[in-house]
């Protein structure tokens, strides 16, 4: 049987950054990752595969300087020389002043979201159930704008109860819920699970199949990374999924290419139908992009 042709690509979750320009405290651990990542860079990381368009991801900056973090890549989605239209910001919904921050973007067509993350080590457990952060991201819908849901595996159901609570704001969960491929213990992947579940419910969330690799064993392979993925495809169903490289974060334990092609082959069972809406057409309808940019991908 013929191997069915990857669809065209909108990258839906991936991160650039400028030593020179922003500072980011993460990197300083990861050596891997502690050097620049720009545009030039993600054009040769990505050579030879159909990307149509991609979607920057907030890299966790310093909170001073979110601000210029955002007009970096507002000029850059201006530029014809790269597939960038649309961005996810950072933001910090419980902050005073959110509201103010929000206002500087509005009516900019290429903000579509904010993130905090929610996972890091200063975060304490139950943050997103803040009254205050409650607020700030109810904020967001009334701005028309999104939450990336970026959390603890064991967490989302905290994060349901988010949910609930902001029924005009839409969420995207990132990573798959961020449920490692190596973990085995029954228990944690249950919760990881039935948090997933309850997420589903909720017409008003999203969720990216991205991030997976980046918990890998150094030598991985596509049998391990299936069970997670096909979980969220399943659980949301062809409709709410959408494809996220998560470069240069996946670089950790696979190149863009390799992630993309292990996609492929664990969706190769799946209707052209749905890989389409997976890697190309969900994205397109959920962050209401152009039908495409005068850029042209190099080739391969």
């Amino acid at each position: 049987m013929q191997k069915p042709a990857l669809p065209r690509i909108v990258d839906t979750h991936h991160h650039l950054w400028d030593l020179q320009r922003f500072s980011l405290p993460w990197t300083k651990g990861e050596t891997k990752l502690a050097r620049n990542f720009v545009m030039s860079d993600y054009l040769q990381a990505t050579v030879g595969l159909p990307i149509a368009q991609s979607i920057y991801m907030e890299v966790d900056v310093e909170p001073a300087q979110q601000e210029a973090e955002a007009h970096y890549v507002i000029e850059l989605c201006g530029q014809n020389d790269n597939p960038l239209t649309a961005a996810v910001i950072s933001g910090r919904p419980a902050q005073a002043g959110f509201r103010e921050y929000l206002l500087k973007f509005k009516g900019e067509p290429r903000i579509k979201g904010v993130r905090q993350v929610l996972h890091t080590p200063a975060t304490p457990r139950g943050f997103c159930l803040d009254k205050a952060f409650i607020r700030g991201v109810q904020l967001l819908g009334e701005q028309g704008l999104n939450f990336d849901l970026c959390m603890r595996s064991d967490e989302l159901l905290d994060a349901d109860k988010l949910v609930a609570q902001c029924p005009h704001t839409r969420f995207i969960v990132d990573h798959c819920g961020n449920m490692s491929v190596q973990e085995t213990a029954a228990e944690k992947r249950h919760t990881w699970m039935d948090g997933m579940r309850h997420l589903a419910d909720h017409d008003h969330v999203v969720c990216k199949v991205s991030g997976i690799v980046a918990s890998a064993a150094s030598e991985w392979t596509v049998e391990q990374l299936a069970p997670n993925i096909d979980f969220t495809l399943d659980t949301f169903g062809p409709d709410r999924v959408m494809f996220g490289g998560d470069w240069p974060v996946c670089t950790l334990r696979s190149t863009f290419r390799r992630w993309v092609e292990a996609l492929d082959a664990i969706t190769s069972g799946r209707s052209d139908t749905e890989r389409k809406k997976l890697f190309h057409d969900n994205a397109v309808r959920f962050y209401g992009l152009p039908e495409g940019k005068p850029w042209k991908a190099p080739p391969g």
